[in-house]
């Protein structure tokens, strides 16, 4: 397989999958994709099409393709625990968009699946952990540059939601990503979420409290706050500050050329999350296919134990947002199979 093109099989042709399939033909060595699968088959007929693939209307047909050697899972949440539990059978590499699945009993029988079957096959796409700056706050907080950890300070920021967004989705959509790179910057999981909301902004769509302030305590004792607003009309925003007994340092104050003129000044802020972490995508994805094409995982990727604190985190927050009242998290014992060496 070292030699050879890893023969990825697609599951889900909609704005995330294509967008997939055009990094997988464009932007990552190493690999072909070899099938779409899609239920709008015409929709995976367009994008297959476009990378030289083929396209089927059924997911588990893909999966159980010989000719294809890893998946990407790009589908709704929804679905993705009978396709996770038919790929770790079959034995092939998976790199799932978040969620693992939408909830943590789910998402605990993924993992108990992987760990019956003895070898790592699962990475969950949090990207946040391939973006660079992500990346150099991680190696910060790890030599110990800022002391030990005490804070982070978080901000969420999405221009607008698409119809339907309600305010479960902010924590199950958005700060599912703070979950996660709370959790791996920290070291540490997660042990409840209050989550409180401001009057809503008049951008907001009706019934959607918008913006809302989440606090999440860690097992370490540091505390994480997120300001999640995602219709702040005016881009996509992503920043994290970490505070430590020494030092601080903050990531995504949107860098580059600062211009004036014309009597203003200021810089660029992403449209969307392409925009802001395209790069942490290729990133991702180049190192997964590697990984893959030797027979393992990557190291630094999120394994399907994360997806599933992750659905426990969500689930707390969701309580909080529902109950207004701090929500523990329930997680079973981290099992030895997903210990980092």
């Amino acid at each position: 397989m070292q030699e050879q093109q890893l023969r990825v099989g697609l599951i889900g042709a909609g704005k995330m999958g294509a967008d997939h399939a055009l990094r997988l033909r464009e932007r990552i060595s190493g690999v072909r994709l070899a099938a779409v699968a899609d239920p709008d088959l015409d929709r995976a007929r367009q994008v297959a099409g476009s990378c030289g693939a083929r396209a089927a209307a059924d997911a588990f047909e893909v999966i159980d393709d010989s000719a294809v050697d890893a998946l990407v899972i790009a589908s709704p949440g929804a679905v993705h625990e009978p396709l996770l539990l038919a790929a770790v059978e079959r034995g092939v590499p998976v790199l799932c968009e978040k969620p693992l699945t939408p909830d943590a009993k789910s998402s605990l029988r993924v993992v108990e699946a992987e760990e019956a079957r003895g070898k790592h096959l699962l990475q969950v796409g949090f990207m946040r952990r391939f973006d660079a700056e992500y990346a150099e706050l991680k190696r910060l907080l790890d030599a110990g540059d800022l002391g030990t950890p005490l804070m982070l300070h978080c901000v969420h920021r999405n221009a607008a939601t698409p119809p339907g967004f309600t305010s479960e989705m902010m924590i199950y959509d958005s700060v599912v990503h703070e979950f996660d790179t709370a959790r791996w910057l920290l070291d540490s999981e997660i042990a409840a979420v209050e989550v409180r909301a401001p009057r809503s902004s008049s951008e907001a769509p009706e019934g959607l409290l918008d913006p809302q302030l989440v606090t999440i305590e860690t097992t370490s004792g540091a505390l994480v706050d997120v300001e999640i607003f995602v219709n702040c009309g005016f881009g996509y925003q992503v920043r994290c500050e970490a505070v430590g007994e020494r030092g601080t340092a903050l990531i995504g104050a949107e860098g580059g050329p600062l211009v004036h003129g014309g009597g203003r000044w200021g810089g660029f802020i992403s449209d969307d999350f392409r925009g802001r972490f395209g790069a942490a995508f290729d990133r991702e994805f180049q190192r997964w296919a590697d990984a893959a094409r030797q027979g393992r995982t990557d190291p630094a990727a999120a394994t399907a134990w994360d997806g599933y604190a992750a659905a426990a985190a969500c689930e707390a927050g969701v309580r909080a947002q529902t109950d207004e009242a701090r929500a523990e998290v329930e997680l079973v014992e981290r099992p030895d199979f997903y210990t980092r060496t």
